[in-house]
């Protein structure tokens, strides 16, 4: 074990001491200490799922990468591990980035990443070329493989940036070995390459995946690439997208393909969305569970927003909800993990609750980890304008969930929240449904809020900083609604 691996793991085990397990999310992961963004090597290893993480341990805010890491029994509870990996070699000086974990034959598990190391450019210029790398270990440590790294610059196809080159995710195939790395296909945009092993060490270009060629964003990352449901999906995250109408949004975004593979092998995109349309949702990964559910998770949180805190604050960086996935007409649809209805206290329950220009609560309705199945419809013979739900709330704060019925427009808006600052408080996006039914179902955890419509068929995540004191929960309509409410109190 290197020092700068032994440092981090004592650093980090002394400093999570200081932090109350009642300042953290309830059921959501979050950085042990310091930094996290995107997850990684989302696995199920010897009897227990693990998540890695981009970790900064030494400060909130974004510096040299670490791998941190957790295991779960449900992707629900989770212990921290000792820090995985930390930038101890002259391959990844300046970070260990994303990637995947995969268990072996021999009952090893083995980590594949990228490391980031600066270069002389042919310009003269500093640049951080990115390589990918292979660790082994027994779940708790990890040794990097003596022959890293096995995937270099010398084998990107033509006008393939060395220095946009990252995040591989293996795949375990009949015939061998498989891993998806995104690159920068200078002047066009992001792209997905696999490649092909018969020993995990030894790597070749088999095809290019996809192709942006400027239609989202610029560079793309993090792809995820499997069958579900008789369909071909290929997740990912693109770089400074412009908006389209209300299916994606300025900034980095999440998006998934969906389509076939041809006689070829090749793969046939044929439709594509966002995966998440509120403000905090990036860099996702999926899991096969046991039980052949494909799981995802993601990091909840915004590159536009995540540099406002403050120095002194111990940790920094959550997870979503982990959600199952499957294709439905043509989408890809999520849904809260079901281990969730387990942590479910006591059902509170409303039925045919009329409410009519103006604002109400419900008795036993109240809380930050509140997990809330929602049904809206007119009461009378016109559609009402405006219904939200208001949560975080007390005589200054909310933060909201509206549903317009005559734009077919949902919004998630913390504006009210107690931020000062001129950030992203709102996002929106279209819905179906029909003359003013819709289904919702709200889940929130002390600091978040993911809100599954129409039985997930659209998501929209945001974090909350409201302060904890804040329990309020109320219904407001600019018209005349009714409405039912399944709620439970959750506990961990």
């Amino acid at each position: 074990m290197s020092q700068s691996l032994r440092d981090a793991r004592r650093y980090e085990e002394a400093r999570e001491r200081l932090i109350s397990p009642q300042d953290r999310p309830a059921f959501h992961l979050s950085a042990r200490v310091g930094w996290m963004n995107d997850p990684n090597g989302f696995s199920f290893h010897d009897g227990q799922y693990h998540l890695f993480y981009q970790y900064h341990p030494y400060d909130s805010h974004w510096g040299p990468m670490h791998w941190g890491h957790a295991v779960s029994p449900d992707l629900l509870r989770w212990r921290y591990l000792p820090a995985a990996m930390a930038p101890d070699m002259p391959y990844d000086q300046e970070g260990c980035f994303s990637g995947s974990a995969i268990t072996l034959q021999d009952g090893r598990q083995l980590l594949m990443y990228t490391g980031v190391a600066e270069e002389i450019g042919p310009d003269g210029v500093p640049h951080k070329a990115q390589t990918q790398n292979l660790a082994f270990g027994d779940g708790t440590d990890y040794v990097k493989f003596g022959g890293n790294p096995v995937i270099t610059a010398t084998d990107l196809p033509a006008g393939g940036s060395r220095y946009d080159f990252r995040d591989p995710k293996l795949l375990q195939c009949e015939d061998g070995w498989r891993c998806i790395v995104a690159n920068d296909q200078i002047g066009e945009g992001g792209r997905m390459l696999m490649y092909k092993s018969d020993d995990l060490t030894h790597w070749w270009l088999e095809r290019v995946v996809a192709e942006n060629r400027g239609r989202m964003g610029l560079m793309w990352e993090c792809p995820d690439l499997f069958t579900l449901d008789g369909c071909e999906v290929l997740l990912a995250s693109a770089q400074d997208m412009l908006p389209k109408g209300f299916e994606y949004h300025n900034g980095n975004g999440t998006f998934c393909l969906l389509g076939h593979r041809d006689d070829n092998g090749d793969y046939v995109w044929e439709r594509d969305h966002a995966l998440d349309y509120g403000i905090d949702f990036y860099a996702p990964q999926t899991v096969l569970t046991p039980d052949g559910r494909r799981v995802m998770i993601g990091w909840m949180q915004n590159w536009d927003t995540c540099n406002l805190h403050v120095k002194s604050t111990p940790w920094f960086g959550q997870m979503s909800l982990p959600r199952e996935l499957s294709v439905r007409n043509g989408r890809l649809y999520q849904s809260p993990l079901r281990e969730l209805e387990a942590l479910r206290g006591p059902l509170v329950q409303y039925d045919n609750v009329e409410i009519e220009n103006g604002e109400i609560g419900l008795p036993g309705i109240r809380g930050r980890m509140v997990d809330m199945e929602i049904e809206i419809e007119p009461a009378g013979g016109e559609l009402f304008n405006r219904f939200a739900v208001r949560f975080a709330k007390d005589a200054e704060h909310h933060t909201g969930f509206s549903f317009r019925p005559r734009e077919s427009v949902v919004k998630v808006d913390r504006k009210f929240s107690g931020s000062r600052r001129a950030i992203i408080h709102q996002r929106r996006a279209k819905v179906d449904h029909e003359n003013g039914r819709l289904k919702l179902r709200l889940i929130l955890d002390r600091f978040s809020v993911e809100a599954f419509i129409n039985d997930g068929e659209k998501v929209m995540s945001a974090t909350v900083g409201t302060d904890q004191s804040a329990q309020g929960i109320s219904f407001f309509c600019d018209g005349k609604a009714r409405f039912k409410i399944r709620a439970y109190a959750l506990k961990v």
